[in-house]
């Protein structure tokens, strides 16, 4: 079964309400819930053999210090995309988002989301406004996700590493969203995440950013942010997932391999941000990076499914 597990969906009803809350709201070709948007998304799954997409809300997220504004943007998002989800269950099902910073709000959607709703797991950024996401006050979120053994998508924030040398540099999304990937799994490391909630399962997109070149470095410096850890940073990398968002190219592909091992990737293409022989190329360049065609399988089809408990 193939599924994309980065695709991302922006309603108009909820581009309105972020803008009105003081998010910002973007306007972005074919992502959005017209008929002719969803039939040339469904066409360009059908074309690149994808079953289904796992939908989320990219950097658009409901975080904003008032809580009333990010819990009512967050319950938006999510009932619009339980309706989506409802309409096609064949090809779609959907990541909750939740209205942090507010952990009690969170903890309330996150039930609201898995045991109304029906999500098949979280979303969260790779930062909360200017906090990190795996800040020690998020702590109650990230144990009643791994009480869940809930999947979590993680997804940059879009705010440059809050770094006037990323951002006004017009950085943020050409290489900014990367090193916020990198950011968020090296923090998780340092708090080391994976081993305190084991029954997390948490997908970093982009290969982890520069995660795959740095596990060597990330272990001869661990003194310098680790205190007499378990086990190897670079062996905690290697509990996470990853999702294979890289335009195509095949040395990062198969660097991402070598570092995580096939079983640690799950395909996914950035919709709509690729479109049309971008899209399928997200697929092809998988099977054209010299793999072994069982690693290609794998990704492709075998382990999102698994992840996600949605084997055929």
């Amino acid at each position: 079964m193939r599924i994309d597990v980065h695709a991302h969906y922006y309603p108009a009803a909820y581009r309105v309400l972020l803008q009105r809350m003081g998010g910002e709201a973007g306007a972005y070709p074919l992502g959005g819930d017209t008929q002719r948007e969803l039939d040339a998304r469904f066409a360009m799954m059908d074309a690149a053999g994808v079953d289904l997409q796992m939908l989320s809300v990219s950097s658009q997220l409901p975080y904003f210090d008032r809580e009333a504004n990010a819990v009512d943007t967050a319950r938006a998002a999510n009932d619009l995309y339980a309706e989506v989800v409802a309409r096609y269950p064949a090809r779609f099902k959907a990541f909750a988002v939740t209205p942090l910073p507010h952990v009690d709000a969170c903890l309330r959607e996150i039930e609201r989301a898995f045991d109304q709703l029906g999500m098949a797991g979280v979303t969260i950024g790779t930062s909360v406004i200017d906090r990190s996401a795996v800040d020690a006050a998020f702590d109650p979120i990230w144990a009643e996700l791994d009480r869940r053994s809930a999947v979590v998508f993680v997804h940059p924030a879009g705010l440059g590493l809050c770094s006037p040398l990323v951002r006004d540099f017009n950085l943020t999304w050409p290489v900014g969203a990367t090193f916020e990937d990198t950011m968020f799994t090296m923090h998780a490391i340092q708090r080391q995440l994976p081993l305190r909630y084991p029954q997390l399962k948490i997908i970093v997109p982009h290969f982890g950013g520069v995660m795959p070149m740095v596990l060597p470095r990330i272990d001869q410096h661990e003194a310098m942010y680790l205190k007499n850890p378990p086990e190897p940073a670079s062996a905690t990398a290697r509990r996470f997932w990853y999702d294979t968002v890289g335009h195509g190219s095949l040395e990062a592909l198969r660097c991402a391999c070598t570092a995580f091992g096939a079983d640690r990737l799950v395909y996914g293409s950035d919709y709509p941000f690729q479109l049309h022989e971008h899209y399928q190329r997200s697929v092809s360049y998988v099977r054209d990076a010299g793999l072994a065609s069982d690693e290609a399988d794998q990704i492709l089809d075998r382990n999102a499914a698994r992840l996600l408990g949605l084997q055929s």
